[in-house]
């Protein structure tokens, strides 16, 4: 019988997976992230404000190359395996932070850049889901993510009229899976908050091969290792 969490995925492109992570192991990825970014933010490799606040990071598998495999806790590498099947693999990590005193509204969207070597190739034939982990409790107060259901599955283009999106929250260590084709935005912060919304954000893709020419920029294939790791190795 297929998990509620699976129909959930394919209704709705999205679904959101509770303490994935525990305290501890949050607060490692919190550390060994923050410190590596904030080399990285001195060497000009992440995105600052005018005022020198780190808020975004791109190629966080070359800052923090623990990226690599801080996804292989049980729960989360099962869920998966179970969404993209056997053959599976990380090609890309990033880092995005709505810091106190620095916040915006991210229009509704649908990610429609994925990280191939030559993005130039015409193709529509790529199977992905991204894995957002939350290292921050998620509020109304510090800027939520916003999803429009079932925008994944394709049809009309998505305009972002006439939408009705909803507001998803987390605790500290949950992880929300989702298709890059769903529409997705989010609310500033508000203006006096003291808290960040730190999420590494995973991107995975079901194969190694891809059709038409294309080869991903990175992959890092579930199946190089079979070892899962504990929360707080």
């Amino acid at each position: 019988m297929q998990a509620q969490w699976q129909r959930q995925l394919e209704r709705d492109g999205y679904v959101e997976l509770p303490a994935i992570f525990d305290a501890t192991a949050v607060d490692r990825i919190t550390e060994e992230l923050s410190a590596a970014l904030a080399s990285a933010a001195a060497e000009g490799s992440a995105l600052c404000s005018e005022t020198g606040v780190l808020y975004a990071a791109r190629n966080v598998l070359e800052l923090w190359p623990r990226a690599a495999s801080v996804w292989r806790v049980p729960r989360l590498f099962d869920a998966l395996r179970v969404a993209l099947g056997p053959d599976f693999g990380l090609v890309r990590a990033l880092y995005f932070d709505k810091p106190p005193g620095l916040s915006w509204t991210l229009p509704c969207h649908q990610d429609v850049v994925i990280a191939v070597r030559d993005n130039r190739l015409p193709s529509e034939r790529f199977t992905m889901l991204t894995a957002r982990i939350h290292l921050d409790e998620v509020t109304d107060e510090n800027g939520p993510l916003r999803v429009v259901p079932g925008t994944h599955r394709g049809g009309e283009p998505f305009t972002g009229e006439g939408v009705a999106a909803r507001t998803l929250h987390a605790a500290r260590g949950d992880v929300l899976l989702m298709r890059p084709l769903l529409a997705h935005g989010s609310v500033k912060a508000a203006p006096d908050t003291v808290r960040h919304r730190r999420v590494l954000h995973l991107e995975f893709a079901a194969s190694p091969a891809l059709a038409d020419g294309y080869a991903w920029h990175d992959f890092i294939a579930a199946s190089n290792s079979t070892q899962i790791i504990a929360q707080a190795d």
